[in-house]
């Protein structure tokens, strides 16, 4: 999804609907004791026509989750399974969340509404469905820096204050609740292919892959690649391409997500549900975001092979509809799509123009290695090298072959002495203003430094399998 969107008319359509019998459970949302509004994203509001929404009805559609015009009667918590931690889990679904509404942006896209601790659902197990406020105030955070950093994410669209006191093992309880909805590009998940391969039923796995293919549309796969004829190979490339995407951009912004399990990982190649992520102090692959991931399965240097791990089992759950030869071969391309990614993307935050793919892995190198030695803030680095200056010794040298983007006025962020991060301090800091003294201003403050930020980067590169 690009950043700062158009304005565009409210455009109600829920081609979900025919899928809804098998893919969902109908659902009702909770009755909360309050209703107060925290977060509104009118950047992104506008893109499908809501930004006009006064303010009760903002809280009636988003806090008490009256239905938009001409959308979903009833919100529907979605049915998958997934690996957690390599472990298959069958029992699994939509169990605090559902998705509210789907409509089209000014560019005929589909985007979806979805909820985070709006009540629980038949999926819900144990738990109460309800969302932490910090964890609301987590979830702006990461999105808004990882847009800004280009990275394909879900969007915040609103934070509404609930009125609960919630208790939580992890966090000092009891601690206010509140309850979220992101916009998404689609909340089809690998998951969600693995529950139909569990269920053999074949019939709904091809309905599956073509409302994938219809609304989640990309590049045809190579002309030389086999099998390109069937849905479900087309739909493997595009995966492939869209998860070796994700993952590099993930490794260049310097964000842990934290659980890389397969009900997270979605089809359309969003970064969405951020429960403990972080970004990196300092370059350290095994830096883990999790503290239950204590074999550290999901440490930020192992973000790539997660995903392609990922890749492998929606190519498993494939097998019930295509020949596994073509799916293999679609898997193989994961290495090289993500070395390319990984090149142009850390090309574009330095603020030069890309060599091709052999030049700008020795710059990768160059640059990793400098930055594991130097103990440097990721955010830091870059911000200092921009178009290539500063760099001393291999890095200066590699650097030099370099030529920094051309921008007509280039925006004056990049001459301030300190770059924007997003580092677990200022998160606890921004938290603690709210929870202390109810001061929501930092976290304002700190969006629009952020969207600044964003600003003078500009657009990301397209990903490497669109040309």
């Amino acid at each position: 999804m690009p950043s700062a969107p158009g304005p565009a008319p409210y455009r109600p359509e829920t081609p979900i609907s025919p899928l809804a019998e098998w893919l969902a459970d109908e659902v009702a949302p909770a009755a909360f004791p309050e209703t107060i509004l925290r977060f509104r994203n009118d950047r992104w509001a506008q893109a499908v026509g809501l930004d006009q929404l006064s303010e009760k009805d903002w809280l009636g559609h988003f806090g008490k989750f009256q239905p938009l015009a001409e959308n979903l009667a009833t919100p529907l918590a979605l049915r998958y399974h997934g690996h957690q931690f390599r472990v298959y889990n069958p029992d699994l679904g939509d169990g605090r969340g559902f998705l509210f509404a789907q409509m089209r942006d000014g560019e005929g896209r589909l985007l979806d509404l979805g909820t985070k601790g709006s009540g629980q659902t038949p999926w819900s197990r144990a738990g109460d469905g309800r969302l932490t406020l910090k964890g609301g105030v987590r979830e702006i955070l990461a999105t808004e820096m990882l847009e800004a950093l280009g990275v394909n994410t879900s969007k915040t669209l609103s934070i509404v204050e609930t009125g609960e006191e919630l208790v939580r093992g992890d966090e000092p309880s009891p601690t206010r609740s509140a309850v979220m909805t992101r916009l998404s590009h689609g909340h089809i998940r690998i998951g969600t292919f693995q529950r139909l391969l569990t269920l053999e039923d074949s019939e709904n796995m091809k309905a599956l892959v073509d409302y994938c293919l219809t609304e989640f549309p990309g590049p045809p796969p190579p002309s030389e690649a086999p099998g390109s004829e069937q849905p479900a190979v087309q739909l493997m490339h595009l995966v492939v391409e869209r998860l070796a995407d994700l993952a590099a951009s993930w490794m260049v912004a310097g964000f842990v997500h934290g659980v890389l399990n397969t009900d997270n990982m979605n089809i359309s190649g969003e970064s969405f549900d951020y429960g403990p992520w972080r970004f990196l102090p300092k370059w350290d692959p095994k830096f883990t975001a999790a503290y239950f991931d204590h074999g550290g399965l999901y440490a930020f240097g192992r973000q790539p092979e997660a995903l392609h791990w990922n890749c492998g089992q929606l190519a498993i759950a494939l097998r019930l509809i295509a020949d596994a030869p073509p799916l293999i071969a679609a898997m193989e391309r994961f290495g090289p799509l993500y070395m390319a990614a990984v090149g142009k993307r850390w090309c574009w935050r330095l603020g030069v123009e890309s060599r091709g793919a052999e030049e700008d892995g020795r710059l990768v190198g160059a640059c990793e290695a400098k930055l594991s030695a130097s103990g440097d803030q990721p955010d830091a680095f870059f911000h200092r090298h921009r178009g290539g200056r500063n760099a001393e010794g291999e890095l200066g040298e590699i650097l030099s072959r370099y030529r920094a983007v051309e921008v007509e006025n280039d925006h004056p962020y990049w001459s301030e002495s300190t770059a924007e991060s997003m580092l677990i301090e200022e998160v606890e800091a921004i938290w603690s203003a709210i929870d202390q003294r109810d001061d929501w201003q930092p976290l304002h403050d700190k969006v629009d430094h952020i969207r600044r930020m964003g600003d003078a980067h500009g657009p990301a590169p397209e990903p490497a399998g669109n040309g």
